[in-house]
């Protein structure tokens, strides 16, 4: 392909840029519409350089991640024009184009790309070198611009992709913004190897993204210290992603306990953790941990990217003489900063990078980050700048002193300042999040004897505040509320889930549904998503709504079951339904990203609900009746109950259910097993269903001379449901399908009962919800929630009613709805006691430890 005849020959080019097209029909760009090829993409790239214009002109893009936006920078590179690249939303467009006047402006207008030119030629004379303008503050509005050379971007490409070891083959998922240097290197050091992009606007947190990387064949994906917390969150650590070969963290400090967690799970899938350390003014990046040292040296930044260098230069009082301020050199340092249009002029100005870092380097030869030297702060990820802050908040008539960390930024507020609206002008203004902004009221600031604010006491009153702030605070907001209310927390704060909250299977129900009502939608996954990422449209006005699938089939099994025994009908099969349900929910709720003894702390906690409710009915029970015996109350009738004796049977099922989540307890309580459930998430639980399979179809011949146990001859069922939650991919639904179907028929020899479970398992492996009215989901929701304490009493209730049979579903029903509530409110009872009693102990061990 020749080059257009209107680009600027005389201009230093960016070769990975220039040099599109040769790379031929490879793929360059993957989007959930479809493909383009490398051809097609210099095509598009060269076609939109020739309506830039005649002459060096200062083109301001819109960074987002969209076809549209990319073809733009590569084409403002490729004419030979200065790019200004602003993020593609919010105040930093106008404030740039404000401050730097461009000449031409690419971006959306009214949903439409479009190419503006604002004069003809242009009103700016940069340098010869000068290729690409960025940000040094993130979305803070600064005017301070970092100036890159077409050198420096192809120096940092190259030596990305070579400590990388990116192949043509590789498929990067853009998921970080292209106007964040980050982001934008990763576009770079791909294209520089004729690798492809997949390019999507999606975050981490929602299925669209996974399903585009797992589609596009993805290898690999870039986050930020945020990035990881919302993994945790989506139940990373249980995907099948099998291209994935590599995932690189920068941006900010990624906690050590995090660095090993994701190093250790990466060498059990097989793919590598590249910890990165880098700056807008090095183009992007500077260091690189190489993965095989992660986990002995999780806090280290590592060494130089190739053809990089760091020296340390003393720093003058400081205690400790190994520590210095990290000074880098390499091709990749800017040509220098821009303030203002005229320094577009200017060529380099800056031969090494003083980073404003504290480092230190270890005896490995790796490089350590210890301190700022500056007040300038990245919190999750954002470079922020104190001061401009305080700037801000100054022209809203608040006087405030802020400084930063890597979690939170803090914001000192001296007089009547409200908190709630500091909070949320520094979130808005610089786009952090409502969480990572910490409000401290002061009547005074702490200061030096210079006069000068006190940082490092204003850190330490920060720490203490959050140390002792009230526990029952809970924001201002309805679905905190309602979390609050449901689960019956005082900690509950938009960045948590359901999960993180500790919700289980029961609370999940009336979740589900309430939750349902407020947002008029379920979103998929939503017990895993913070409950800021759960945003409530516009009301709907229609009965149309969806149903959990897992809330409908308890709803169902429950009121089957009743009714089949009094009997009003015969259609069973529901119990042993319920039991595949059990597992699935047992798989999203007990088997968390949690680490190992948080996980034995949950299936306690499970344990505890089923079994004190049940012993406690059943003990009644025995104090007027003598239906049952020891074996029954302790749950152990299927181990030492008689032989005959139909009413010892009515609790097979819980018993079932606790002998299953006993065993599973002790055997994920090792360590190697439960490294081998995070590794195969979804293979584990299949593998216990082909050994539970064992017991369904008596190899052994033991049944019939012991008589096995419930949990033994059906646990298959629960193990599948297991499976089913962890299946991921139509392969894999369609493998635990087959299993339900091949393995079901025959079990009880009556086909209708077979068939209702096989049903429900498919529906339950297939569908997330199932369409619904809103009254239907009211009444599903009470019936799923107190399905386990209906299943319980209902067995007292149905043979004094026979006659009625109608009467005896409805009052079986209630009785156990009854019982659901007072056992909840037991509960809730027992968790203010504990409150309490914690409140009560902390003033005493708080005056200990500051008398002791």
């Amino acid at each position: 392909m020749t080059p257009p005849p209107d680009l600027l020959p005389a201009v230093r080019a960016v070769p990975f840029v220039r040099d599109l097209a040769t790379h031929g029909d490879r793929p360059a760009v993957v989007t959930a519409d479809g493909v383009l090829s490398y051809v097609e993409l210099a095509a598009r790239v060269d076609q939109t350089a020739r309506r830039l214009g005649d002459g060096r002109r200062l083109v301001l893009v819109s960074g987002a991640n969209s076809v549209d936006s990319l073809v733009a920078y590569l084409a403002g590179l490729r004419a030979g024009h200065p790019v200004l690249l602003v993020p593609g939303d919010g105040p930093a467009v106008a404030a740039l184009t404000e401050a730097y006047d461009p000449d031409v402006v690419v971006g959306p207008v009214e949903g439409r790309w479009t190419i503006t030119e604002r004069r003809r030629g242009s009103a700016h004379t940069p340098h010869p070198d000068l290729a690409l303008l960025l940000s040094t503050s993130g979305s803070t509005g600064s005017p301070k611009l970092v100036r890159l050379s077409a050198a420096n971007l192809q120096a940092n490409a190259e030596s990305i992709a070579e400590y990388l070891a990116v192949r043509d083959t590789d498929r990067a998922a853009t998921s970080l913004p292209l106007h964040y240097c980050y982001g934008l290197s990763v576009v770079n050091s791909h294209l520089a190897r004729g690798a492809a992009l997949i390019l999507t606007d999606h975050s981490v947190a929602d299925t669209c993204f996974w399903e585009l990387f797992r589609a596009a064949r993805g290898t690999s994906f870039a986050g930020v210290p945020y990035t990881f917390d919302l993994l945790d969150r989506v139940g990373f650590a249980a995907m099948d992603l099998p291209h994935l070969r590599y995932v690189t963290a920068a941006g900010g400090r990624l906690a050590p306990a995090q660095v090993v967690r994701y190093a250790e799970l990466g060498r059990r899938n097989g793919w590598d953790l590249f910890v990165m350390y880098g700056q807008t003014e090095a183009t992007a990046r500077m260091a690189y941990l190489p993965p095989d040292l992660a986990v002995d040296h999780p806090a280290a930044i590592g060494v130089p990217v190739p053809g990089g260098a760091f020296r340390l230069a003393p720093v003058a009082d400081h205690p400790d003489p190994e520590v210095g301020e990290l000074v880098y050199a390499g091709p990749n340092v800017m040509l220098g900063y821009a303030g203002s249009p005229a320094d577009l002029a200017l060529g380099r100005t800056v031969d090494e990078l003083h980073t404003g870092d504290l480092a230190r380097r270890t005896p490995e030869g790796l490089y350590e980050i210890v301190g700022r030297r500056s007040r300038f702060a990245k919190i999750l990820g954002l470079r922020v700048d104190p001061q401009q802050i305080e700037t801000l908040l100054a022209a809203h008539g608040v006087a405030a002193t802020c400084v930063g960390g890597d979690d939170e930024l803090v914001v000192a507020v001296v007089g009547q300042g409200d908190p709630r609206r500091v909070r949320r002008l520094v979130a808005d203004e610089i786009g952090l999040p409502p969480r990572a902004v910490q409000v401290l009221p002061l009547a005074e600031l702490p200061r030096l004897a210079s006069g000068k604010p006190d940082l490092a006491a204003l850190r330490a009153l920060a720490d203490a505040a959050a140390a002792t702030a009230p526990a029952a605070e809970v924001p201002a907001d309805d679905l905190c509320r309602l979390y609050a209310e449901v689960l019956d927390r005082t900690d509950v704060t938009p960045e948590l889930s359901f999960v993180d909250l500790g919700g289980d299977s029961l609370s999940y129900v009336e979740m589900s549904v309430r939750l349902e009502q407020v947002l008029g939608h379920l979103p998929a996954n939503w017990h895993v998503l913070p409950i800021a990422d759960l945003r409530a449209p516009a009301r709907r006005t229609g009965r149309r709504r969806a149903l959990e699938t897992s809330v409908a089939l308890r709803a169902v099994a429950i009121v089957l079951i009743v009714g089949s025994h009094i009997p009003l009908f015969t259609i069973t099969g529901g119990a042993h339904l319920l039991l595949g349900v059990a597992g699935f929910n047992f798989a999203r709720f007990q088997l968390t990203d949690a680490d190992r003894r948080d996980r034995l702390r949950q299936i306690r906690a499970g344990l505890t609900r089923i079994v004190l409710p049940t012993t406690a009915w059943i003990g009644a029970v025995m104090l007027v009746r003598d239906d049952y015996q020891l074996s029954t109350l302790l749950l152990l009738n299927s181990i030492a109950g008689p032989e005959n004796g139909e009413t010892q049977w009515h609790f097979w099922f819980i018993e079932a259910v606790v002998h299953l989540l006993v065993a599973l307890a002790a055997l994920l309580g090792l360590r190697r097993v439960d490294r081998l459930e995070r590794r195969f998430p979804f293979a584990f639980p299949l593998g216990l269903t082909a050994v539970a399979l064992l017991g369904r179809y008596d190899v052994f011949g033991l049944d019939a001379r012991y008589d096995l146990p419930s949990a033994l001859v059906a646990g298959w069922l629960f193990t599948l449901g297991w499976a089913a939650a962890r299946a991921d991919g139509v392969r894999q639904r369609l493998l635990v399908t087959a299993a339900a179907a091949a393995t079901v028929p025959g079990f009880f020899g009556q086909p209708q009962r077979e068939a209702l479970i096989v049903a429900g398992l498919a529906l339950l492996i297939w569908l997330p919800t199932v369409p619904s009215l809103a009254v239907v989901n009211r009444v599903a929701g009470v019936l799923a929630a107190g399905s386990l304490y209906i299943y319980l009493t209902h067995w007292q209730v149905y043979p004094h009613l026979r006659d009625l049979p109608l009467v005896a579903l409805a009052a079986s029903l209630a009785l156990g709805i009854g019982y659901a509530t007072l056992v909840n409110r037991a509960w809730a009872w027992v968790a203010g006691r504990r409150r309490r009693a914690r409140d009560d102990r902390q003033p005493a061990e708080r005056l200990a430890a500051r008398t002791g």
